[in-house]
């Protein structure tokens, strides 16, 4: 979730005038909207300070508010789940209401959450998950496009939270309709949370309006909930020494976690104060004016990474925030780590900055981004789209894709940088399997002394396609993000196709003969366990390889079709007429 998706856009890094301007906006539109008198003026010295909006500082403040009111959850009594129910409702609707104003945003969450539960409680079938997806999605677009053609720094937005709703009542709907499934015919982590009976409206309200993840994630599914709820989710496996168990307070289960939230907190604090420090130094507005150009390229390209960097400061400072106080109510509990034997607080972790920033390939990037987002796609339709007994394939690749953009919204940025990725897989998938075995014993796990050379080429490359990649997903629109790639000579766009030009000439056929000389008798790595990998955010691990599979599905297709007599075409307008006379039974006027 970005800020600007639900507040207004960032202004820190702006002129003293736009500053200005946005705080002006920003403080006589929330003072105006909120339900509570005075309650921007804290922060209205700290706006005029420091260039943000009092919506963002009020969002921050909304984090480390959740801190002592997950404290409080906490300690509300285990055997009186309604009490902390009632507690989490109205939390949610002092932020919502009290702190912003944002009457809009009950209703859009009403209307959201409403309409799912109905469809879910009431839609039997195999449809059912995907009515609800398509009503999910329909009415967030319909938000997303909202924000977009309006684009009024004033206006306080409410889909990054819905977006992140999105993904908890999406899956609400799978996990109810594997509920209404024989047990036996669903896959282990479908049985873990599918929902056998449909909850009370108390219960799902407090899973929807979840106050520490409320904004800004992180999601979770309704099981998880409901055993945090009824306190079973901290119950010990059987394996387990009870005396080793975590500490906890008094008599309650959950355990200890305020050693744990607070090293988030402080994580966080200091990845958001990089931000409002880094934010003033790397702007979008500059890279878009004629004097970056006066830099030389290598400058050129650290400051785009380094913009991307900064982008990347504020999430890593919101999730460590959001989770930081998931993680002190317990809902971030995940068990006894078997090598330690204290309890592990990682269910809800949705970054890893040190493996991101420090990654070798695209897999590792993507991978410690967004992690439930991964998730999600991966569990409600990335394998959801796929018949069962079927491995998944092309379509499920493509519908996986689609999900993830249009989950993040319609700006033309979103779309540049998600296509390039998923080229940019393709790209890492054949160095991979093409370029680093020579860098392995033949027993492709003990590395060279050469290795640590290929690492750092590796790490470099990555980090240098990725900081060109990402730079539209800052920018957003389609002419300047043209415009910045222009003025670094599109040298990622460039790579990219030379190396598969490269990997589709001879040369391929040369190093596999070389690999093959050199490795032989060792096993050879198989495409199930290069290709056949699930995407991450959405974007294909093999490109190449799902284009075939479409191909050949539709060779198929037309190959069935002609032995059944069929000719592969679409019908003229009188063909379709005359089919629709003979189902009704009567001619059309």
């Amino acid at each position: 979730m970005d800020l600007s998706e639900w507040t207004c856009p960032n202004a820190f890094g702006r002129s003293d005038a736009t500053r200005q301007k946005a705080y002006y906006y920003t403080y006589g539109t929330s003072l105006a909207k909120s339900m509570l008198p005075y309650i921007n003026a804290p922060f209205e010295p700290v706006a005029r300070a420091t260039g943000a909006s009092v919506d963002e500082l009020k969002l921050i403040a909304s984090f480390l508010l959740s801190y002592p009111l997950a404290a409080v959850l906490k300690r509300l009594p285990d055997t009186k789940p309604w009490q902390k129910n009632v507690f989490i409702i109205a939390v949610s609707l002092f932020y919502l209401v009290g702190l912003f104003g944002l009457w809009d945003g009950v209703r859009t969450i009403l209307y959201s959450a409403g309409g799912t539960y109905a469809i879910a409680y009431y839609i039997d079938g195999s449809f059912m998950p995907w009515i609800g997806f398509v009503f999910l999605m329909g009415h967030m677009s319909i938000n997303h496009l909202e924000r977009q053609f309006t684009n009024n720094p004033s206006r306080v937005d409410i889909t990054g939270a819905q977006m992140v709703m999105l993904m908890k009542l999406s899956a609400f709907c799978w996990n109810v309709h594997d509920g209404r499934l024989k047990q036996e015919s669903l896959t282990e982590h479908q049985r873990d949370r599918a929902i056998i009976e449909m909850p009370n409206l108390l219960d799902y309200a407090a899973y929807v309006l979840f106050f520490p993840s409320l904004f800004a994630g992180p999601a979770f599914d309704f099981n998880d909930f409901k055993k945090w709820l009824e306190t079973s989710m901290f119950d010990l496996p059987p394996d387990v020494d009870p005396a080793k168990a975590p500490p906890t307070r008094k008599k309650r289960r959950i355990p200890r976690s305020g050693k744990p939230a607070a090293w988030k907190a402080v994580f966080g604090l200091a990845w958001i104060v990089l931000f409002i420090k880094f934010s003033s130094w790397y702007t979008v507005p500059f890279v878009l004016a004629d004097d970056y150009v006066q830099y030389s390229f290598i400058r050129r390209v650290w400051y785009i990474y380094m913009l991307a960097f900064t982008a990347r400061l504020k999430y890593y400072g919101v999730w460590a925030l959001t989770e930081g106080a998931c993680i002190l109510s317990g809902m971030g509990y995940n068990g006894i780590d078997p090598k330690t034997g204290k309890a592990k607080w990682n269910r809800l972790e949705n970054v890893d900055p040190y493996h991101l920033e420090t990654a070798q390939n695209s897999r590792a990037y993507l991978d410690s981004w967004n992690k439930n987002t991964n998730a999600w796609l991966r569990n409600y339709v990335y394998l959801r789209v796929t018949p069962k007994g079927k491995k998944p394939g092309f379509r499920a690749s493509l519908a996986t894709f689609a999900t993830s953009a249009f989950w993040h919204g319609f700006y033309p940025g979103y779309y540049l940088a998600f296509i390039l990725a998923a080229f940019i897989q393709t790209v890492a998938k054949n160095f991979r399997r093409y370029v680093r075995p020579f860098f392995l014993s033949p027993d492709g796990k003990t590395p060279t002394q050469n290795k640590k050379y290929y690492d750092f080429l590796s790490f470099l490359a990555t980090q240098l396609a990725f900081c060109f990649t990402v730079a539209p997903f800052v920018i957003l629109g389609f002419s300047d993000s043209i415009k910045l790639w222009s003025r670094v000579y599109f040298y990622c766009i460039i790579g990219v196709a030379a190396t598969m030009w490269f990997f589709a000439s001879p040369a391929k056929q040369y190093l596999i003969k070389q690999i093959n000389k050199r490795n032989h008798p060792q096993v050879q790595r198989t495409d199930s366990q290069e290709t056949l990998g699930q995407p991450t955010l959405g974007l294909p691990s093999d490109p190449g390889r799902d284009i075939d599979e479409a191909l050949k599905e539709i060779r198929a297709e037309v190959e069935t079709r002609r032995r059944r007599g069929s000719r592969v075409s679409m019908p003229t307008g009188q063909e379709l007429k005359a089919a629709v006379e003979d189902k009704l039974g009567r001619k059309l006027g």
